[in-house]
């Protein structure tokens, strides 16, 4: 009986990982099951492209592992019992030898009053299409607010207002604009929204959220015909029912091949997982961290069913890179650790090289084999009765 692989979740992390695996291991001796509730491949890092009606380009699962022996399933995941090894996918029981869970995150309202009911999000392509469509009905002149001042917030605003100049953008930061930037990124920042018009509220706390405003704490009402919330994501509650250890934010705690610490037949990819990085510190949620992390899940979980070598490539960061609109960009150097180092990279050049990051993120998830060497291990039985101890 072939040892049962199943992938939950195919953002970034979890497509590559099945993709690697179908390349690691022996077509006979596996098999691998990607589940997801869509038919094609989402480009979370575009989502605020979408939302200011730029067209993406598709990317259907079934042409992606065409060839591949990955067997798609379009369902919705639904439980994780982690004890006894199986998945609940639109109400049928899959078991499982090795899981992989990829479920990513979503938006996080954060419990402030109003957040759900009138706000929008960026998270996914349903509210990234829901936001697409109340800007397209905004008139000129209307207000527009972006709560949030991480990437997501930095590459909403810039981005809306790039497209629509006729409104009036405004960016609300919890601290001070960019404040985990250099002086230089951090300069340049100013220097961007200022040119695209946008009002930027720093140390500015949003405390509930009306159809036509948000209030923050300090007493003030800042006017938005749409409220855009970027405050952050939170990771599915699936997680912490399954019985995994969690974190107390419901993420997967993994070792450094991504598996579960307290369930060795579980490894845990992107955003869902709770994973320690260069100086002892926690990999942040992001792009940048889901795609190596599922390299090293997908090559630990190869080397353990064949009786290979375990992967030991400590995960670090170079850079951030973010898109400020389509004209301008700014690219951060860090330390392996994630802190922000003197140089950075801004203007067209910036918006180039991250393009090209985004590119190069999909291509990899579009060809999910190509690149690596071919098969040459099989599944051991002795192995595959150790890797699932």
């Amino acid at each position: 009986m072939p040892h049962r692989i199943i992938v939950l979740g195919a953002g970034y992390a979890g497509a590559i990982a099945a993709g690697r695996l179908a390349k690691r291991l022996r077509r006979e001796d596996v098999a691998i099951t990607l589940v997801n509730a869509e038919p094609d491949f989402v480009e979370r890092v575009r989502m605020h492209q979408l939302a200011t009606g730029q067209p993406l380009k598709p990317r259907p699962f079934s042409a992606m592992f065409a060839g591949t022996g990955v067997q798609l399933r379009i369902a919705t995941v639904t439980a994780v019992d982690a004890d006894r090894r199986t998945v609940t996918v639109d109400g049928e029981e899959l078991g499982y030898d090795t899981l992989v869970y990829a479920l990513g995150s979503r938006w996080n309202p954060q419990g402030v009053p109003g957040t759900a009911e009138h706000a929008d999000e960026l998270a996914s392509r349903p509210g990234a299409l829901r936001l697409r469509d109340r800007l397209a009905r905004l008139d000129a002149g209307q207000p527009v607010v972006v709560v949030g001042g991480g990437l997501t917030g930095l590459e909403a605003a810039t981005e809306i207002a790039e497209a629509r100049p006729d409104l009036k953008v405004a960016l609300a930061a919890h601290g001070a604009l960019g404040d985990w930037l250099s002086d230089k990124g951090r300069a340049h920042l100013w220097k961007v929204t200022a040119r695209l018009g946008i009002t930027v509220h720093e140390h500015t706390a949003v405390t509930r959220v009306e159809h036509d405003a948000v209030v923050t704490a300090d007493g003030r009402t800042i006017a938005a015909a749409v409220t855009v919330w970027t405050a952050g994501f939170a990771v599915h509650p699936i997680a912490r029912a399954s019985g995994l250890e969690v974190t107390d934010t419901g993420r997967i705690v993994v070792d450094g091949t991504m598996r579960s610490v307290s369930h060795p037949q579980v490894y845990a990819v992107g955003d869902a997982a709770f994973a320690m990085g260069a100086g002892d510190k926690p990999l942040r949620m992001s792009c940048a961290t889901g795609t190596p992390m599922a390299w090293q899940a997908a090559d630990a979980i190869a080397a353990r069913l064949t009786g290979g070598k375990l992967p030991n490539t400590p995960l670090r960061y170079f850079n951030q890179c973010i898109s400020l609109g389509r004209k301008e960009g700014l690219i951060q150097y860090v330390t392996a650790d994630d802190r922000a180092v003197s140089a950075v990279l801004t203007g067209r050049l910036a918006a180039v090289y991250k393009e090209l990051i985004c590119k190069g993120a999909a291509w990899g998830v579009a060809n999910p084999t190509l690149g690596l060497p071919s098969r040459r291990h099989p599944v051991t039985a002795e192995a595959a009765v150790t890797a699932g101890a």
